[in-house]
C-alpha cells in the first residue's frame, strides 16, 4: 500500500521502508503533489547491493551536476582547501597552487562546494568576490552561517573589531562569546554584515543556500520556533537552510510539526546521514533539498547506552602512516548507493538537490562526491 507520513492526509511526504529487501532500502510508491512536493523518507544503514565500481575521482563530466528529471543534483565537499586534501597529492595537480587556482581546479571537477569556515569567522565581501571570480558560471557555493548567528559558542576574536567594545567587560576575557551577551542592536548589525558580505556571490548567481546549523540545545519550544520564523527577515532574499541537531525535533509527532513549519516558512531542511541505530530523516521542505554526508564513524557520534566496539585508532598524530582523525571516513560505493533512491525521490519535488560530503580528510570527500554523481547518472 502507498506509504504516507504520519499526520499528512495528502500523502505529500513519502517514506522509504526500514524493512527493505536485502540489498538496501525498499522504495515505496506514494501520491505526490504536482509541484514542489516535499518528501519524507527514511534510509537504512543496511548493506546495499553490490554496485559496479564508479569512476575513481572527480572529473569534468560532473562539473555541471547530474540531471534528474527537471531537477539537478549537485555534489561537493565542505572544503576545497582542507590541509590534508592539499597535501594528499591525488586531487590537485600541484601542492603549490594559489588559493584561486585551487578553487578554479576544484570547480572544474565538481559543481558544488560548501564553505564551512564561515561558521568560525564571518566572511568579507572581498573574500566572497574572490570565490565568485575564481569559479565558472553555474558553480554553486553553499555557505555556513557564522556560529554567533546560530546561537552557538563563538570565538571572541571572530567579532568585528569595531564591535568588540559592546561585549560586556566581565565577559571580554572569556574563551567563548555568546550571542545573548551582546545588545540586540549589535546582533542585528552582525546579521546585516554577514548578509552584506555574501552579496558578491548573490550578484554572480553562485550562492546556493545559507546553512544555519543550530546547536544541540536548540530544541523544539516556542522560542525556537520564533527564531526559525525570523530567519526569513534576517537573510532577506537568500535561500536559507536549517540544520537541526537536537533529536527532539524528530521524535514522534514533533517530526511532522518540524517539517511542516519549515515548509510554511520556505526554509530548506538539511538531511543528515547518521550511523548506528535508527534511520535519518530525509525530507524536502522547499525548492532545494540538502543532504549532508559527514561519515559514519560511530566513535565520533553520540550513541545509545551500551558497549561500543573499540576502534583501533592511534591516540595522536604521528603514530604511523595509518593515523586518521575521528572524522576521517570514506563511504563505500555501496553505502552511497543506499542514498540514491532517497535522493531521486527528493529530486522529484525540487529544482536542485545539494549533496554535501562533510568527511573532509585527504581526497575522501571529493572522491565520494564524484562517486555519488556517477551513481545518480546511471
Amino acid at each position: 500500500m502507498p506509504a504516507q507520513a504520519h499526520g499528512d492526509p495528502r500523502g505529500r511526504r513519502a517514506r522509504l521502508s526500514q524493512a527493505g529487501a536485502p540489498g538496501g532500502p525498499r522504495r515505496l510508491a506514494s501520491p505526490r503533489a504536482a509541484a514542489r512536493a516535499p518528501t519524507l523518507a527514511r534510509v537504512t544503514g543496511a548493506s546495499a547491493a553490490v554496485v559496479p565500481a564508479a569512476p575513481s575521482g572527480p572529473g569534468p563530466a560532473f562539473c555541471h551536476g547530474v540531471p534528474l528529471g527537471e531537477c539537478r543534483a549537485l555534489a561537493g565537499s565542505s572544503s576545497w582547501a582542507d590541509r590534508s586534501l592539499v597535501r594528499d597529492g591525488t586531487f590537485y595537480p600541484s601542492r603549490s597552487l594559489s588559493a584561486a587556482q585551487r578553487l578554479a581546479h576544484y570547480a572544474s571537477r565538481l559543481p558544488l562546494a560548501e564553505v564551512a569556515t564561515t561558521y568560525r569567522f564571518p566572511p568579507t565581501p572581498e573574500v566572497a568576490q574572490r570565490w565568485a571570480g575564481a569559479t565558472p558560471p553555474g558553480f554553486t557555493i553553499d555557505v555556513r552561517a557564522w556560529s554567533l548567528l546560530c546561537g552557538a559558542p563563538t570565538w571572541p576574536e571572530s567579532l568585528w573589531a569595531d564591535l568588540q567594545g559592546y561585549v560586556r567587560p566581565s565577559q571580554r576575557d572569556g574563551a567563548k562569546l555568546y550571542r545573548q551577551r551582546l545588545p540586540a542592536d549589535v546582533v542585528d548589525e552582525c546579521w546585516e554584515r554577514f548578509n552584506h558580505a555574501l552579496r558578491p556571490l548573490v550578484e554572480a548567481g553562485k550562492l546556493g543556500a545559507v546553512i544555519v546549523r543550530f546547536p544541540a540545545w536548540f530544541s523544539p519550544r516556542p522560542a525556537a520556533f520564533e527564531e526559525l520564523a525570523t530567519l526569513t527577515t534576517r537573510l532577506p532574499g537568500l535561500r536559507t537552510a536549517v540544520e537541526l541537531t537536537n533529536p527532539r525535533w524528530y521524535e514522534g509527532d514533533a517530526c511532522e510539526q518540524t517539517l511542516s513549519v519549515l515548509e510554511a516558512l520556505g526554509l530548506c531542511f538539511v538531511c543528515r546521514d547518521t550511523p548506528g541505530p535508527g534511520a535519518p530523516i530525509v525530507a524536502a521542505t522547499a525548492d532545494v533539498a540538502l543532504v549532508r554526508l559527514p561519515g559514519r564513524a560511530v566513535r565520533s557520534w553520540p550513541v545509545a547506552p551500551g558497549p561500543v566496539p573499540a576502534a583501533p585508532v592511534p591516540t595522536a598524530p604521528g603514530e604511523g602512516l595509518d593515523w586518521e582523525p575521528a572524522h576521517a571516513y570514506r563511504y563505500s560505493d555501496a553505502e552511497l548507493a543506499e542514498w540514491a533512491p532517497a535522493i531521486r525521490d527528493l529530486a522529484s519535488g525540487t529544482s536542485q538537490v545539494h549533496i554535501i560530503l562533510d568527511n573532509c580528510w585527504r581526497a575522501n570527500a571529493v572522491d565520494n562526491a564524484a562517486t555519488m554523481l556517477a551513481l545518480l547518472a546511471r
